[in-house]
């Protein structure tokens, strides 16, 4: 069976004990650290940026996982590759045009790390198709994107499903991500069609089982 790719969200993490938090994930077996990225534009919500990224994307082993809620995702991508992400995800949304998607996958790539895309819960996930090929990740949002905490949204596994098929009938290198509303139940859901990274944030920060919730969700 298929070991489940599990990604603690600091968004959800206590930040006056962030270097404790990451290391007690990692320490736990989390191979990702997402970082979830708001402008208060694209989103509205304000998180963090790339001075939090550069703090402590070097204190820890996982993949850093950065998603960039965020408009114009092209003037950012240097900045956050060299601030330490290992993944950058933008969304499909905040591109005017196809062509403009291609030239951030490209940007991101030229800095060598992998490029990921996002999809809202309204964006219909056939959209996407001529980008998988190019991609190293898509990202489903099974909630509004700027906030944590909000319940999973049921069409996302239609989505995930859907694109499991592409991407496995096409022998592409793409995995898929899924964020929002995750926990053992959902979790378990989403695995059932095809998922390969659980992002969850407030299920497992500021728990006192911690431990079972993230062996829960493999």
């Amino acid at each position: 069976m298929k070991r489940m790719i599990i990604a603690p969200s600091i968004l959800s993490a206590d930040f006056a004990r962030l270097g404790e938090e990451i290391n007690l994930v990692q320490s736990l077996g989390a191979e990702y650290l997402h970082f979830d990225v708001m402008d208060g534009h694209f989103v509205p919500n304000i998180s963090f940026g790339v001075p939090v990224l550069k703090s402590i994307s070097h204190i820890h082993h996982m993949v850093n996982d950065v998603h960039i809620m965020i408009s114009e995702p092209l003037k950012y991508i240097k900045k956050f590759a060299d601030a330490g992400a290992d993944i950058i995800t933008f969304h499909y949304e905040a591109c005017k045009d196809d062509d403009e998607i291609f030239e951030v996958i490209d940007a991101i790539h030229d800095e060598g790390i992998k490029a990921g895309m996002s999809i809202k819960p309204d964006t219909p996930v056939a959209l996407i198709d001529q980008f998988l090929g190019d991609l190293d990740l898509v990202l489903v949002m099974s909630v509004e994107p700027g906030f944590g905490g909000q319940s999973f949204i049921p069409s996302a596994l239609e989505k995930i499903a859907y694109l499991r098929q592409k991407i496995d009938d096409n022998s592409y290198n793409c995995l898929i991500e899924v964020d929002g509303g995750i926990n053992e139940e959902t979790g378990q859901l989403c695995k059932a069609v095809g998922v390969d990274i659980l992002v969850a944030g407030s299920y497992l920060f500021g728990k006192d089982d911690i431990e079972e919730r993230m062996e829960m969700l493999r």
